[in-house]
């Protein structure tokens, strides 16, 4: 082995001289581009999902956020709805329910006493 090929180990020099002179020299090293290609796709596949589950999220949050915004929007039409005191009075003691739930079923009836009672009764 006078030769000398630079870069190569002797492990490789004798693994390209062994055999037929005619087959293509096969290094050592090359078994690993296989593995190489599998990290690759795995990577590959694995920034494809996270990229799916950002766009799963971003839907999410835009879902929560428009129904945030139509809780708002509902909350102030309610609150424009006038209501008389004794109506909620009466609604509180025959329903034993607190002040808040019985102005929100007297908002939502559009202050009609009846309705918010026949509610709260089914």
């Amino acid at each position: 082995m006078s030769e000398n090929h630079e870069g190569e180990s002797d492990n490789e020099l004798e693994a390209n001289h062994v055999g037929d002179e005619n087959q293509p020299k096969v290094r050592k090293h090359d078994a690993g581009v296989a593995d190489l290609e599998k990290v690759t796709d795995y990577v590959e596949e694995t920034e494809i999902a996270s990229s799916a589950i950002g766009d799963a999220l971003e839907s999410v949050g835009k879902t929560a956020l428009r129904e945030q915004q139509t809780k708002a929007q509902r909350a102030q039409e309610l609150a424009r709805v006038k209501i008389n005191k004794d109506d909620v009075d009466l609604i509180m003691s025959e329903m034993m329910v607190n002040r808040s739930v019985a102005e929100t079923k007297l908002r939502e009836h559009r202050g009609s006493v009846v309705d918010a009672l026949t509610e709260l009764v089914q």
